[in-house]
């Protein structure tokens, strides 16, 4: 099932090629479509390959109660004092917006897609053919929207947050049943912003053997050492949440990056993927120029012929035209056949 390359669009993602870098935009428009597009636009610029939408309403994700298990009251949340309903009615994107967001997605060479949160925001995304599915960590135990996605049979994209191997292969099982083949798992840690201590890139290639799926990284933490760090691991895909200034504020802008910091993941995860190459020993061919400053053998001191080989007559320096300075020790005490000057490199053709 671990196809070597997966197509999303006319990209193709695998080990064989450079990560597929996602910007998921979330709730980072702060409820203006005009913010929405410059966030496109600024993503094409970094160079990131896709850019992620949400596509539900907070009616189709809670219930609007403020009050009990729908208030926040956590104060160290990035959302306290606000209820589930209001969160979502400030981070939701109106299904309005979807068209032409993903246009100019199209216009600009970067891949639109979204996560759809139920059924009905699944109907709606195959209205508008996008090319694949993402599935947020907190839905990837809700088999029915898995079920239901998995029919189109459009590569699925699932962020593995606090799932256990048990709900994954649950998960996968009814993908695949489903009819999609095309399943990457991008390990998750479901906390806002995340700690490089709590990421555990480790599971990565333990999840490749599991499932035999293309792995990736849904990161949260800040900067890129943890998703460059992935690469070297063999993800393939990573995404990670996208604002213009995080001093803009919003409902992700706090564990978001700015367009700088994207291009600098863009650049240097395909720079990591490039370094990974392959098992490899002695010279490479651009190496092969570089040989000439190893150490060698030289003769340090014009010598007479019968002149015997000291320490204080040859020496171990720089360049690497004569002998391996492994026969130093082998060779004092012999004599040379003739007269040498002193800086030519000595080889068993001069010596008695």
């Amino acid at each position: 099932m671990n196809k070597s390359s997966i197509f999303i669009s006319d990209r193709q993602i695998g080990i064989n090629h450079p990560p597929f870098i996602i910007a998921e935009m979330s709730g980072n428009h702060n409820q203006s479509l005009e913010r929405a597009l410059e966030i496109v636009e600024a993503a094409a610029k970094t160079g990131a390959h896709g850019l992620k939408l949400q596509t539900y309403t907070a009616d189709t994700m809670t219930l609007d109660i403020k009050q009990g298990e729908f208030f926040i009251d956590d104060s160290n949340s990035l959302w306290y004092g606000h209820s589930l309903y209001e969160l979502y009615q400030q981070a939701h994107t109106p299904w309005e917006w979807h068209e032409p967001i993903l246009k100019r997605c199209q216009e600009l060479g970067i891949i639109g897609f979204s996560t759809p949160f139920d059924a009905t925001a699944v109907d709606f995304l195959e209205s508008l053919d996008v090319p694949c599915y993402k599935i947020a960590s907190f839905e990837n135990t809700d088999l029915p929207l898995i079920r239901k996605v998995a029919s189109t049979g459009k590569p699925l994209i699932i962020s593995t947050g606090m799932a256990t191997v048990a709900e994954l292969d649950e998960t996968v099982r009814t993908a695949r049943e489903a009819g999609c083949q095309d399943i990457i798992l991008l390990k998750c840690t479901s906390t806002y912003p995340a700690t490089p201590e709590n990421t555990n890139l480790l599971t990565i290639p333990h999840l490749q053997e599991l499932f035999n799926v293309q792995v990736g990284l849904s990161d949260h933490t800040m900067g890129i050492g943890a998703a460059i760090a992935s690469v070297a691991l063999g993800a393939t895909v990573i995404e990670k949440h996208f604002t213009l200034r995080r001093a803009d504020g919003g409902v992700d802008s706090a564990f978001s990056m700015e367009p700088e910091e994207m291009g600098q993941l863009v650049v240097e995860s395909e720079r990591a993927w490039q370094a990974l190459g392959q098992v490899q020993y002695g010279s490479t061919e651009a190496e092969k120029v570089s040989k000439i400053f190893r150490r060698s053998l030289y003769v340090a001191k014009d010598m007479k012929a019968g002149d015997v080989l000291t320490t204080e007559n040859v020496r171990a320096i720089r360049p690497g035209l004569g002998l391996p300075p492994k026969y130093l020790e082998s060779l004092l005490g012999l004599t040379v056949k003739k007269d040498i000057k002193g800086g030519t490199p000595l080889s068993f053709e001069l010596l008695k």
